[in-house]
């Protein structure tokens, strides 16, 4: 019995013994790197805990992102009574309505530049900004681009605390990001999650042009972090929080930004033209698939984006692109999707020279392509009140006229120069009331409805002789 028990013990020491060696022996070895075959891989580095530390991208990036609480005013109809309907007294007066919305921005410039969503300030009457310190600051709409949801909002600030861009092409799958914003009007709310995907497009019922090559993650995402911050572990923006996949409208774990490639291109257009300078190539693109692939000849792995049509007198067909060639990458960048190919071409302006290299019969060919533009909007040059529009100068209409027109609101149409309006025959003094029926109040709700716009705009206005005008201006 005692040498059985002896052999026991020791038994249960040697293999006690023999575990620690082996441990301490690839931990010493390489504590975070092991290998199969002739491959490498890396762990995370879990040492310092159960995850990796967040504290320093967190710490040194919530202070760049604000709250973005949004006051709209509406006119809503009022009914006509019987007396109204059967001896027509009186018109009608439309009663005033507000809605507070509320979302997120991220600091871009000590001076005041902050980025948030198209969708979080769009109709916006007053738009007041609160930062993590609780300081608030009223701010203004420079520019928007509805196509990649951006919008640039200006306060007047000094040595505001500002993220750091980052290069969002350089994300990897897997990557490690916070997301920082105000959820649900919960100020500065940080969550964590990985890349889930890149270039991802989601589907759109609206008929409307979209840019689309979003980050998803998996960082928990909710209503009010719209227009909030991405970044990664070293604490540099590599997005801005936009939208969720959900069929409840809250998270259910998929979330995705707009990388700041795609933001920095806009931004530096608004500021410097008053809207997005968008370059197109002109085609119509599908995904490769098998089928496609072997159509084409390309063998074994298969990869670019197939021309299924190319625009007669575009930006592709000038250059020798043809229906049938395969986008294989731009300027040398490597394109796996027809968004990869949105975002790329995304960062160009009209008139800029790409190098386009496509499959064609077993060949890879090099194609000199200048892009051309399109219209992505209205161009609108804000100067203080006023702004530019289409060869008129657009400013609120002073009170003093609006009581003695008895209208509630509307913007004034203080001159008239070459340009689309004076085409429809609008002139100088007219108070435009409504566009495409909706009431307008401020010379920025006339553009955001402008910009919308496909074809043209119904604009209904007021001369100071009381007379009700209605003109048809093509966009």
């Amino acid at each position: 019995m005692k040498r059985n028990l002896i052999c026991i013990a020791i038994a249960v020491l040697l293999s006690t013994l023999s575990a620690v060696l082996v441990s301490r022996y690839y931990m010493t070895k390489s504590p975070y790197v092991y290998h199969q075959g002739e491959t490498t891989y890396k762990n995370v580095d879990f040492s310092g805990g159960v995850f990796p530390d967040f504290t320093y991208a967190a710490e040194n990036s919530v202070n760049g992102v604000v709250h973005v609480k949004v006051l709209k005013r509406e006119e809503a109809p009022r009914e006509a009574t019987i007396l109204q309907h059967f001896f027509g007294y009186g018109v009608p007066q439309a009663l005033p309505r507000e809605s507070v919305n509320s979302g997120s921005g991220v600091i871009i410039a000590p001076d005041g530049y902050i980025v948030t969503n198209n969708h979080v300030v769009e109709g916006a009457s007053e738009i007041l900004v609160t930062m993590n310190n609780n300081k608030s600051f009223n701010a203004e709409i420079v520019g928007a681009d509805p196509v990649t949801d951006i919008a640039l909002l200006k306060v007047e600030g000094e040595n505001l605390p500002v993220i750091p861009v980052g290069s969002s092409d350089s994300l990897r799958l897997g990557e490690w990001v916070l997301a920082i914003g105000s959820p649900f009007n919960l100020k500065s709310t940080i969550t964590a999650g990985i890349v889930s995907a890149k270039g991802r497009s989601l589907p759109d019922m609206s008929g409307d042009f979209k840019i689309e090559s979003f980050i998803q993650t998996d960082a928990a995402v909710n209503p009010g972090n719209s227009g909030g911050a991405l970044v990664n572990t070293r604490g540099e923006l590599i997005g801005i929080n936009t939208a969720i996949a959900s069929n409840t409208g809250s998270y259910t774990g998929y979330s995705f930004a707009v990388p700041t490639a795609i933001m920095q291109k806009v931004v530096a257009d608004i500021k410097e033209f008053g809207s997005v300078q968008r370059a197109i190539l002109g085609i119509s693109m599908l995904e490769m698939t098998d089928k496609i692939a072997d159509k084409v000849g390309m063998k074994g792995e298969f990869f670019g984006v197939y021309v299924h049509d190319t625009e007669r007198g575009g930006a592709a067909d000038l250059s020798g692109i043809k229906a049938g060639d395969v986008i294989m990458s731009i300027d040398s960048a490597i394109v796996s999707s027809p968004s990869d190919i949105q975002e790329k071409i995304n960062a160009f302006r009209p008139g800029d020279s790409i190098v386009v290299s496509v499959f064609r019969k077993g060949q890879r060919i090099d194609k000199d392509v200048i892009l051309q533009g399109r219209e992505s909007g209205v161009k609108a040059v804000m100067n203080g009140d006023k702004v530019e529009l289409m060869g008129a100068v657009l400013e609120k209409a002073p009170q003093e006229m609006l009581k003695r027109l008895r209208i509630r609101q509307g913007v004034l149409v203080s001159s008239v120069e070459k340009g689309k309006f004076r085409e429809a025959g609008i002139r100088e003094k007219l108070i435009i009331t409504h566009v495409n029926q909706i009431p307008v109040s401020t010379p920025d709700e006339i553009v955001q409805l402008v910009g919308r716009a496909r074809r043209s705009v119904l604009i209904e206005g007021v001369y100071p002789n009381g007379a009700v005008y209605y003109y048809g201006v093509g966009v």
